[in-house]
């Protein structure tokens, strides 16, 4: 289809703008060499980048592109003369193999890697017009390739390089078609993708184009015998026939070169597009290998298409004036989107899509002749030769107005995949939703509407004046998508115009199912219900997706005022508004809904708000919950504690509150006094008349140097909820024995009384008899008769107490005749008692007199000290000033000598008073008292016999200050 003047509303004007490129798809350049040739060109070929030109001399000269001073310089191995001109080359399209025909039917191959033509001997006579190579190059060898004659017969030859003299490089020829009409003009063979022994031939004469698709043969062995002759006496070809000319025109089959990426222009990878260039004009269309029928050849004749010589215009001279007559189309070429002729000297370039000429330059001069059109498969560069001169035919961005072509022809998709920029993408968009709209399928417009610039107000009153809801919503959501971040303001309306659309249309399914209205053709309520999920499910990654677009209040009001309850969850959900999920569920008495969202908290507040209520609920699995969070304040969590207890029917051994605050106090090592008052409240307010839980805790309170509870608190709770042995464990811990037991004895525990009368240490037996009186006396008076068993059981009891002291307490009436025993036993312990303390005073004068004896002897020791007596220390004689001797030893050392000695043995204290002393003494201070006393610190004992001497031990024989060489040996 030509493009019109518009295309749903876009004008070609507008099209021609959105084009991006000013470079021209199509330009011929002409090829200068790096070295001159003096002769003329009589073939060439180009593949893989590599360019080989054969000389009217012989001479073959093979260029790599990529290297262009690299060439080989080749020679026939016979003179022209000999063998005629060369006539044709052939390269297969990885560059490796070449044929060379000569005039008078010489054949020759040549590998890539040698620079010698081998005579291709079975093919002699026969002259080549045309080569299919086989689709599995690169090879050593070609493998099976078909042959095309210029007397009508197609070979299949199997080449493979050979070093061995007399050995053929042809290791089979075989005539596998005949066709009575003439040369073949073009062959082509290509695999069947489904099929590994599957092959398509085309095969070409000047009237006639052949379709062959079938199963090859199999050999035993590669190379053992032809392939392609079962393929060619089995299946019947798809012909396409046209009429003979009067004169001779030229003839060629063309394919496409491999696309760049993969894939071809169409965008499948097992399609590849061919030419057939016939006197009609040029034949073009698809060849499929991605599956063989027996329809394969008619189907792909039928969708081909013919590109008559009269839709080329006549070349115009200098004048304007057009030639009278059309002369034919000389040669042809395929680029991935065009088709290359060439005639009457130019180039025209069409595209193949709409047969639209987009290139016509002229090319050769007057009297210049082309040679040949060639294609590099691989590399899809394309040339043009004459005798003297090479042409490259460069292509840039070919497919840039693909786009516009498939837009023309309606075809969206293909236009959006080509479109480049975004303007381009736009104008395809835009008329792709005007297409849509008229064609009444509003959903598919507004997700195309959606990326495409109309006017949003345009496209959303389509929609709504159509009362088309789901396509609005279709096209606000894709338009939502479209919006940058920095739009804040136009994708929150939009988002919250979506949540209204969500919520009106999720009502209007509710209405139809709860009220069984009657239903619209074709519906039922299952599947009215189906369509309800799914609109929520959409509802709900529209709120994941977009939920920092929606503004949170507008969002609730909007739901709340439609009454969408399950929705208002979901957004709360999305946009982790936990306080209203955990509100929701909790209100609902959903309590296991409830934990699983607080299990998934960080926020403290949240405990902290909903503890009370959970508490009286799941207080075990909150609790659980509670201690995993060890950031958590336990302070603000004790209303909700203590208004758990208010329910006495838990036991305390189930008490959560209690539970959590040991967690806090044992684990957390929590100090906070209101936390261990409120432990202390929850043991003493229980009903259960048992006080061990609250005993076991302040016992372990009391090995702390300050307990952490509020002592008076804890008492005042004790002595309202009548819990004694606590009240008198406090007191005890407060060191208020005397309290203690009497608060004991008040409430008539008499046992606990006697525990804590106990408690003193025993240096203070004052206060224990003390306690113990208190606690005997309470005994004895609630004895009607002042039982003696009593009062001589509490003397067992406590090791303070005596008969005598009990007495007392008995009432006046009481007989001691009862207990006159007892009274002689402790008459006669006293008297024992009275003769130890004789027996222990006359130990003691004993050993006084011993002492003073002792004393006098220690008077009469003296020693004599002999004139030549010296200093133990400093080897001066002793009596050249003043010295110590020790008696017992013999021993003599001078005062200051004596004293720098003890000084550097002493320790820290004792050096420390030793110099104070002298201080003290070189002040004048109370001389006769210190200098006593440091004598006695000097001369408390030898150094030579005592500690000191022992301590020696530790240092070493030969100190610093001796000389070493005195130890040599």
């Amino acid at each position: 289809m030509a493009l019109e003047p518009t295309v749903e509303g876009i004008s070609s004007m507008d099209l021609q703008d959105l084009t991006e490129s000013s470079l021209p798809i199509f330009k011929v350049e002409r090829v200068q060499l790096q070295f001159s040739v003096s002769s003329d060109f009589v073939a060439a070929q180009v593949a893989n980048n590599v360019l080989i030109l054969a000389l009217s001399t012989g001479r073959i000269l093979r260029i790599d592109l990529d290297s262009p001073g690299d060439i080989d310089d080749i020679d026939l191995p016979k003179r022209p003369q000999d063998v005629g001109l060369i006539r044709h080359m052939f390269l297969d399209p990885s560059a490796s193999h070449l044929i060379i025909t000569t005039t008078s039917g010489e054949n020759y191959y040549l590998h890539t890697q040698s620079r010698q033509p081998k005579v291709l001997s079975r093919l002699k006579g026969v002259r080549i017009e045309t080569i299919a190579w086989n689709p599995s190059l690169p090879t050593a060898s070609t493998r099976e390739i078909l042959v095309g004659a210029t007397d009508g017969n197609v070979y299949e030859v199997y080449i493979e390089p050979s070093n061995e003299f007399y050995r053929r490089e042809e290791k089979y020829l075989k005539a596998v078609y005949k066709l009575p009409e003439g040369p073949i003009t073009g062959l082509w063979v290509e695999v069947i993708s489904d099929k590994p022994d599957g092959r398509l031939v085309v095969l070409s004469t000047a009237t006639r184009l052949f379709h062959f698709a079938g199963r090859v043969g199999r050999p035993g062995q590669e190379g053992a015998g032809s392939i392609f002759s079962k393929l060619f006496e089995i299946e019947t070809p798809a012909i396409h026939e046209v009429a003979p000319d009067s004169k001779p025109v030229p003839s060629a089959l063309a394919v496409s070169p491999d696309p760049p990426n993969g894939f071809s222009a169409e965008g499948d990878e097992s399609e590849r597009s061919y030419a057939w260039l016939s006197a009609q004009g040029v034949l073009y269309g698809k060849l499929r290998t991605s599956a063989a029928s027996p329809s394969q050849g008619s189907s792909t004749f039928n969708n081909s298409r013919m590109l008559y010589r009269q839709k080329i215009p006549a070349f115009e001279n200098a004048s304007g004036r057009k030639k009278p007559t059309l002369d034919p189309i000389a040669g042809i070429l395929l680029t991935q989107w065009h088709l290359l002729s060439f005639l009457e000297g130019r180039i025209v370039a069409t595209q193949r899509l709409d047969e639209k000429i987009v290139y016509d330059q002229v090319v050769l001069e007057p009297g210049e002749k082309l040679l040949c059109l060639l294609s590099d498969q691989k590399k899809n560069t394309f040339w043009l030769f004459t005798t003297q001169e090479i042409y490259e035919i460069v292509v840039t961005e070919e497919d840039r107005d693909v786009w516009k072509v498939m837009l023309a022809a309606q075809k969206f998709d293909r236009a959006s995949r080509y479109a480049r920029s975004p303007a381009q993408k736009d104008a395809v968009a835009t008329a792709s939703g005007d297409y849509l709209i008229k064609k009444q399928q509003f959903l598919q417009a507004a997700s195309v509407y959606g990326k495409s610039s109309r006017s949003f107000e345009q496209v959303a009153l389509t929609f709504i004046d159509h009362g088309e809801q789901d396509a609005l919503r279709r096209y606000l959501l894709t338009k939502v998508s479209t919006y940058k971040k920095t739009h804040v303001m136009q994708r929150i309306m939009v988002a919250s115009w979506l949540v209204e659309i969500f919520m009106s249309k999720l009502n209007t399914l509710d209405d139809t199912i709860t009220t069984k209205a009657q239903l619209t053709e074709g519906t039922n309520t299952a599947e009215t219900r189906d369509e309800l999920g799914a609109i929520r499910k959409e509802f709900q990654e529209f709120v994941n997706k977009y939920k920092t677009d929606l503004d949170r209040k507008t969002t609730y009001d909007i739901i709340s005022s439609h009454g969408r309850e399950q929705e208002l969850l979901a957004y709360a959900t999305a946009i982790d508004d936990s306080n209203f999920v955990l509100s929701y569920w909790i209100q609902r008495d959903r309590w296991e809904e409830s934990l699983d969202v607080l299990r998934k908290q960080n926020e403290p507040e949240m405990f902290y708000r909903y503890s009370s209520v959970l508490m009286t609920h799941v207080a075990t699995d909150l609790v659980d919950i509670l201690m995993r969070h060890s950031d958590l304040n336990p302070r603000k969590l004790i209303p909700a504690l203590l208004n758990y207890n208010q329910d006495g029917s838990i036991p305390l051994s189930k008490n959560q509150a209690a539970r959590y605050l040991n967690f806090c106090i044992n684990q957390l090592q929590s100090t906070d006094p209101a936390i261990h008052n409120t432990l202390i409240s929850v043991y003493a307010s229980h009903p259960s008349p048992s006080e061990s839980a609250l005993i076991s805790y302040l016992s372990a309170q009391s090995l702390n140097a300050k307990p952490l509870y509020d002592t008076d608190f804890a008492f005042r709770l004790c002595i309202q909820h009548s819990r004694v042995q606590s009240a008198v464990h406090i007191y005890s811990s407060m060191g208020e024995f005397s309290s203690a037991v009497d608060l004991a004895l008040k409430h008539n525990e008499i046992d606990l009384a006697s525990s804590v009368a106990d408690r003193p240490t025993h240096t203070d037996t004052a206060l224990r008899k003390r306690l113990w009186l208190a606690v005997a006396k309470k005994v004895i008076s609630q004895q009607d008769t002042g039982s003696i068993k009593t009062a001589l059981d509490f003397m067992k009891r406590c090791d303070l107490l005596r008969i005598e002291d009990l007495i007392p307490f008995f009432p006046d009436f009481v007989v001691i005749d009862d207990f006159k025993e007892e009274i002689c036993l402790a008459l006669e312990s006293y008297s024992r008692s009275i003769a130890a303390l004789d027996s222990e005073m006359d130990a003691s004068t004993a050993t006084a007199e011993s002492i003073k004896k002792d004393i006098k002897r220690l008077d009469g020791r003296y020693a004599i000290v002999e004139p030549g007596e010296r200093c133990r220390v400093c080897q001066l004689p002793l009596l050249s000033r003043q010295f110590f001797v020790f008696p017992s030893c013999q021993h003599g050392f001078h005062s200051d000598c004596l004293g720098r000695k003890v000084l550097e043995g002493s320790g820290r204290t004792v050096r420390g008073r030793i110099r104070e002393l002298q201080a003290s003494i070189a002040r004048g201070g109370r001389r006769e008292r210190e200098a006593r006393e440091l004598d006695a610190l000097v001369a408390q004992q030898c150094i030579l016999c005592g500690d000191y001497a022992i301590k020696q031990i530790e240092e070493p024989f030969v100190s610093e200050a001796d000389d070493n060489d005195e130890w040599a040996i």
